[in-house]
């Protein structure tokens, strides 16, 4: 995982994580990166500045190990939630079928009764979730990317 500091066109910062390079700028190619606090999609890579803590130092900050920022490692703590958010999607995507960049087509199929129904999962762009929504189609983003059945996740 890579973890990029981003920022909105409204000034806001936040953090994305991305499996690559390539997926960031695929998912900002297609739309797919909004700004959590405003919901903006004009996204970019924020300037990289230092990090400084309000109060204490960075050992006392970290529980003393200062190893693990130094490397740039990922605490084990972020480790296990992460591999806890990931064994958590991946038994909801078990008995799920992977339509690819045709989700919002499946997705209205299903609802207006022109297909049977069932768990679908794949890509949308921003625009089309917020029109099946509209539409009264449920849909809700994956905790983390998930990539075709056919590539490595």
């Amino acid at each position: 995982m890579i973890v990029f500091d981003l920022s909105c066109s409204e000034g806001h910062r936040f953090e994305g994580w991305f499996g690559s390079s390539d997926d960031y700028a695929d998912q900002k190619a297609k739309g797919l990166l909004a700004c959590p606090a405003c919901g903006s999609v004009e996204v970019a890579k924020a300037p990289m500045a230092p990090s400084v803590p309000a109060k204490g130092s960075m050992r006392e900050l970290s529980g003393g190990d200062v190893t693990q920022l130094a490397t740039g490692e990922m605490p084990t703590e972020v480790k296990k939630a992460l591999a806890t958010l990931a064994k958590a999607q991946a038994k909801a995507l078990e008995n799920s079928t992977w339509v690819g960049d045709q989700f919002a087509e499946k997705a209205r199929e299903m609802h207006y009764g022109e297909a049977d129904e069932g768990p679908i999962h794949g890509r949308a762009t921003r625009d089309e979730a917020e029109d099946m929504l509209a539409e009264g189609i449920a849909v809700a983003p994956l905790i983390m990317p998930v990539a075709p059945p056919d590539e490595l996740n």
